[in-house]
């Protein structure tokens, strides 16, 4: 049976294998984002310095980007690039604003507009790709059909069925990138599809209901297959019905470093720059600052300790930092930790299957990852078992409010060390009470609405947003970033931006439902 759940406002199931339960679902309701007025909250603060370390980023050669000087990337240390003005700040080096980065020498290159060259510069406050992004569960896991008809009530039937269209359009687009250059390899990409397992029979009426709804929304759902319990427990041990769907896994920090290097050479008209250590502390309008460029064009400085840019437009793509910056969204993008565990399996991959798995309404998710090949091409085995959440067993609070990814929550801890054994108990797959191999969490930032914010931010020409995505940025933060550098690029060019068709409206920050 599952456990006891705590419910706060704020909680959906926890989604970082990319499946967001509908029933969480809430209205969002309209709010004034110009209003300057908020002060910010005592838990919203910059990344802390000393996080604890994730497989993802500190295991030996994985973060390439980290600080080092490779020519198209400026030191951590010393005088900031581009000392004239700047097109474009983003703020964050995760997916999302790596991914706004890629998107922008595209577009500036299809506009052709003449001009010598326009510059990006990527401010990240700690190292590269440090945020969630690089603490995560490595799933590319799409939402396939949970929590359809909320969405179409809260949303109307177009905009229920873009959300899980523009899920379908990132994980197609990523790994069509990974696999048109080359990348499949060095991300450690697997297409081993994904299986939710139902603890109960509740779980599994639910989504049998939400998959038919789906269906008659006009969802293609063919690859979509349940699973009953004799099923499951002939194929993999375990005493539970479940649904498999398509699904990918991969190192998300490298594909990211992969999308960084491309991005900074691809446009010969479009330099772009990054810096890390390099927090951003304020940003204030250039027409009250003295030290801004006479250009009318400059809207803001952005201020850091390693001294202050002039730029024309600004990105903030923290998550579930933006409240530092933009404290008008303290009370929207609330700041939750997760917590990942990376176990030793006792069973080959082979027995354990390439699949990807969440169970526990989602609270719970995990993979076994490749482990490479020995010289007679052998893989090695047993292979590591990265499981992450956890978070209904956290406490009051579910772990929210909090931007420390320096500690372990120690309820979390044992429930992430008990979930295997006892899911897959009498199989011998996984050894009673091992300790983690790794272990280390990490700040996501939710919503009310389950939906991230993308576009403009009101009441501040020239800042832009595409934060709050809820635990489940990795399927949808690449087509986020892909229509606010649309936004951007428009309005730097004086054209008109036009939505693509996958994109819901009620992901936009100027949506009132």
């Amino acid at each position: 049976m599952p456990r006891r759940r705590f419910l706060v406002a704020y909680t959906l199931a926890l989604a970082s294998t990319g499946i967001v339960k509908g029933q969480g679902l809430d209205q969002q309701t309209p709010f004034p984002l110009s209003d300057q007025s908020h002060d910010r909250p005592s838990w919203s603060t910059l990344p802390i310095s000393n996080p604890t370390k994730s497989f993802w980023i500190d295991t030996p050669g994985s973060n390439p980007l980290a600080r080092e000087h490779h020519g198209i990337f400026e030191r951590s240390t010393g005088p900031l690039c581009f000392g004239d003005e700047i097109d474009v700040c983003v703020i964050g080096s995760g997916i999302t604003g790596i991914s706004a980065v890629y998107h922008l020498q595209r577009f500036f290159g299809a506009q052709g507009d003449g001009q010598d060259e326009r510059k990006v510069v990527v401010l990240e406050a700690r190292e590269f790709c440090s945020g969630a992004t690089g603490r995560n569960g490595g799933h590319l896991t799409r939402n396939p059909f949970n929590g359809y008809a909320t969405r179409e009530r809260l949303y109307g039937q177009e905009n229920a069925r873009k959300s899980y269209l523009l899920e379908d359009y990132v994980s197609s687009s990523i790994t069509d990138l990974i696999y048109s250059h080359g990348w499949s390899d060095t991300v450690d990409l697997v297409n081993g599809g994904h299986i939710t397992v139902f603890l109960d029979e509740e779980e599994e009426r639910h989504a049998l209901v939400d998959h038919q709804d789906a269906k008659e929304g006009g969802l293609k759902l063919k690859d979509v297959r349940f699973l009953d319990k004799q099923m499951m427990q002939n194929a993999y041990g375990i005493n539970h019905s479940g649904v498999f769907f398509p699904s990918y896994n991969l190192w998300p920090l490298k594909f990211v470093s992969n999308l960084y290097n491309l991005s900074a050479s691809a446009n010969p008209r479009v330099k772009v720059k990054l810096h890390t250590l390099t927090p951003v502390t304020a940003i204030s309008s250039s027409h009250s600052s003295s030290s801004a460029p006479s250009n009318q064009d400059t809207r803001w400085i952005v201020s850091t300790p390693r001294g202050n840019l002039s730029c024309k437009t600004v990105l903030h793509a923290t998550n579930a930092y933006s409240s530092f910056l933009l404290p008008q969204f303290s009370n929207r993008i609330i700041p939750t930790r997760g917590q990942m565990f990376v176990v030793r399996a006792k069973a080959s991959l082979e027995r354990l299957k390439r699949h990807s798995w969440d169970a526990n309404q989602g609270y719970e998710y995990w993979f076994a990852r490749p482990e490479g090949k020995d010289k007679h091409g052998k893989e090695y085995q047993p292979p590591l078992v990265l499981l992450g959440g956890g978070r209904d067993t956290a406490g009051p609070g579910l772990d929210q409010y909090t931007m420390d990814d320096s500690v372990l929550n120690e309820r979390v801890s044992k429930t992430l060390k008990e979930f295997l054994p006892n899911l897959y108990a009498g199989t011998g797959l996984f050894e009673e009470g091992r300790d983690a191999e790794m272990e280390w969490t990490g700040i996501m930032g939710y919503t009310h609405k389950g939906a991230p914010f993308v576009g403009p931010v009101e009441g501040l020409d020239g800042q832009y947003i595409a934060a709050g995505f809820t635990g489940h940025g990795m399927p949808r933060t690449y087509a986020a970033a892909e229509a606010v550098s649309g936004m951007i690029v428009a309005n730097l060019m004086g054209t008109e931006w036009k939505a693509p068709e996958w994109l819901p409206e009620h992901y936009l920050t100027n949506w009132r439902h």
